[in-house]
């Protein structure tokens, strides 16, 4: 009978320890390479934050609110101006004005002022005072005379050419009739603007298959949704996260509206027709700065000029400065100078008027004029992976607090923030960022599909309110 024999463990099997620790009882040397490999996985085994935290949101949330909305668009309404101001032509011997034309567009746009009204005036830098005799509008011919306070007609005024019509500005700032005289005609009923934008739909996925899932692999990782510690696959969704809520603010900020009509169509596929970004917003309807803030010699002049501006759309006390690192260092310069008294004043009364803290050159916040001003950098300026790739934008200025507009679904007036973010929500569906988990791995079996998918989806726009008083510097 032959005599069986067994052996013991080989040398190197490993006993498991209870907590994750490298001994020599639980190493596993596969590549029997000797003791020393066993250290070979502590140079591997930690992320290196090599960029720093990587994401850009968080510009929204500290200046915006959120808001659900239940229809395909929000539509919200804004006042005009108190006061009428226009543009126009004037005939210097006739006193006609026509081609009148809002001062704010530009576009032509029949008129409100009304016989008897008395205006102020500017020619050719000649300012006059004048009062309205004849206004006509009908079809096609929406034109005022005035006849000048002091002179006959305003060809008689010093200064103002005869030859060719002549560009006018003016405002009404009154009226005077004669004894007797019946009352003004008709009446001036308040003006106001209309705006919508639509809610676009916003999806991200992230997908591993079930044999990656049971292959572990260990990293230490310190994420900017705060995954910090050891991390298996779902690193990889922790990224995935914080980068759909990175393309939330971005879309926000970034998007634009299709030109979707009969004729005319910048996306071919159907239902894709965007919503209106920040950018987009004061595009359209605020201050675009062009070359503004290149050189610090110049940069007073510039914003002085931008108070100005500012001035003439409403005067929010408190404004956010959000800029790019070189602007933001042409404002210090700026700053440092302003404090030395170099160029005839002080700029550090908001810091308790104390020189020393006013000097630091990591000013957050100071008063020109009648404002006060708050400045940061914005990362999303300065990251290489967004817009410090191609540039094209330096900073915005963005009014803090609340305004009032008429709010079409309340049907009141409200105030809201100058900035807020609407989101598609019911009673049955909340579409403010939903996730979701499908198929047959990680504890989710709702196919046949040997993977684990995480579904991201969000359906928001952005409403920018008195976007006149906002500014972008290009």
């Amino acid at each position: 009978m032959a005599t069986a024999s067994f052996s013991g463990p080989a040398t190197g099997v490993v006993s498991p320890a209870y907590q994750k620790m490298t001994l020599s009882s639980n190493y596993l040397d596969i590549q029997n390479n000797g003791w020393a490999q066993q250290y070979l996985p502590e140079l591997y085994e930690q992320e290196v934050d090599r960029y720093g935290n990587r994401t850009i949101s968080g510009f929204l949330a500290m200046l915006s609110a959120e808001m659900p909305l239940q229809s395909d668009q929000v539509i919200w309404s804004e006042q005009g101006r108190l006061h009428l101001a226009y543009t126009g032509e004037i005939n210097p011997v006739t006193g006609v004005v026509d081609a009148i034309a809002n001062i704010d567009t530009g576009a032509a746009e029949d008129h409100a002022v009304r016989v008897g009204a008395t205006v102020v005036a500017t020619v050719n830098n000649v300012v006059f005072k004048a009062r309205v005799s004849a206004v006509v509008n009908t079809a096609g011919a929406t034109t005022l005379t005035i006849k000048p306070y002091g002179a006959q007609n305003v060809d008689d005024l010093a200064g103002i050419s005869t030859t060719d019509n002549q560009a006018i500005k003016f405002f009404v700032y009154g009226s005077e009739f004669d004894k007797g005289t019946d009352t003004m005609a008709e009446s001036v009923e308040p003006s106001f603007q209309t705006f919508t934008n639509r809610p676009m739909i916003i999806k991200d996925h992230f997908e591993v298959n079930g044999s990656d899932t049971a292959q572990i692999g260990w990293i230490e990782v310190a994420g900017e949704s705060g995954q910090g510690g050891y991390l298996w696959y779902l690193k990889s969704a922790g990224d995935t996260r914080t980068r759909f809520n990175d393309y939330l603010e971005m879309s926000m900020v970034e998007a634009e509206k299709a030109n979707v009509s009969a004729t005319v169509t910048e996306n071919s596929e159907v239902g894709v027709e965007g919503t209106e970004g920040l950018f987009s917003a004061i595009e359209s309807r605020g201050i675009v700065a062009d070359d503004v803030f290149d050189v610090a010699t110049d940069a007073l002049a510039d914003f002085d000029s931008l108070l100005a501006e500012l001035d003439k759309q409403g005067s929010i006390e408190e404004n956010m400065l959000y800029l790019d690192r070189t602007s933001n260092l042409v404002f210090d310069d700026m700053l440092a100078d302003l404090s030395k008294g170099s160029t005839g004043g002080t700029a550090y009364g908001v810091f308790e008027n104390s020189e020393d803290m006013a000097l630091n050159l990591g000013f957050t916040g100071f008063r020109r004029g009648s404002y006060d001003f708050y400045k940061t950098d914005w990362k999303y300026l300065n990251d290489a992976s967004t817009r410090g790739h191609v540039g094209g934008v330096k900073g915005l200025l963005i009014p803090a607090g609340t305004s009032s507009v008429y709010d079409q679904m309340v049907g009141a007036n409200v105030r809201r923030p100058f900035l807020h973010v609407r989101y598609r929500a019911g009673q049955t569906d909340d579409r403010k960022l939903k996730s979701w988990v499908t198929g047959s791995v990680g504890g989710a079996v709702t196919s046949n599909i040997d993977k684990m998918e995480i579904n991201y989806l969000s359906e928001r726009c952005l409403v920018v309110q008195a976007a006149n008083n906002f500014v972008l510097f290009n």
